[in-house]
């Protein structure tokens, strides 16, 4: 089992997002760590874009910084998941191939943890209220302004992410794809070289008959002759 530690990044926004492309060995497990908080949410999203043989399916878990297991997927193709966590430490994300045999798997794994951090709002308002009426229209438009960027903020995220699910998505019809036209192109090879020589032994089998019946006329006059 190989395990991949993520370090934490978080940003002005309190927000740590990754996703990645990665492969699955047949009979393999592959883990990887990330570091939340109390009170964080942990969003997860999979997704099986190709394997080399069979069914895209592979079983995932989510275990919590003390190894109870909070989530539990057993072959499914995509599926995503939210929790908020309960408790501070390292949480495992584990993609199991170990039912398969022969497939190795290809995913697409992406993970978002989101701080909604209340401590700058109480803040302002701190602030609000040590300044006075007098800066109260100044603190509403800085409020405004500081909601726009957090609600512009979410809606770039958002769109980011589903085009990182719909390029996920692409991928995995193109591999369908290009698994369909192999064995379409195999069939029909296979079907061109049955015809090819079922052809043939037509052929061969005719001429014999003609040959054959060749003989036996040149047979029957000698024999009346006698």
């Amino acid at each position: 089992m190989r395990y991949i530690f993520l370090t934490t990044i978080f940003s002005v926004v309190f927000a740590y997002e990754k996703d990645m492309t990665f492969s699955v060995q047949a009979g393999k497990m592959e883990c990887f760590y990330q570091k939340v908080t109390v009170n964080e949410a942990i969003d997860v999203e999979y997704q099986v874009i190709d394997a080399t043989h069979g069914e895209l399916d592979i079983s995932f878990q989510m275990s919590d910084p003390v190894g109870r297991v909070i989530v539990a997927d057993y072959k499914k193709p995509e599926n995503g998941h939210r929790h908020k966590s309960l408790l501070e430490g390292d949480y495992r994300f584990c993609f199991d191939n170990s039912f398969s045999t022969f497939s190795e798997k290809t995913v697409f794994f992406d993970l978002m943890i989101e701080n909604d951090d209340t401590s700058e709002k109480d803040y302002e308002d701190d602030k609000e209220m040590e300044l006075g009426n007098a800066a109260e229209t100044y603190m509403m438009r800085v409020r405004d302004i500081s909601e726009s960027v957090s609600k512009l903020k979410d809606n770039v995220s958002t769109a980011r992410r589903l085009q990182e699910l719909l390029s996920a998505h692409e991928a995995r019809d193109r591999n369908l794809a290009e698994d369909m036209c192999s064995r379409v192109m195999s069939w029909s090879l296979g079907q061109i070289m049955l015809m090819m020589v079922v052809g043939v032994t037509q052929v061969y089998f005719l001429k014999s008959l003609f040959e054959d019946s060749r003989g036996f006329k040149n047979l029957v006059p000698g024999f009346m002759s006698q």
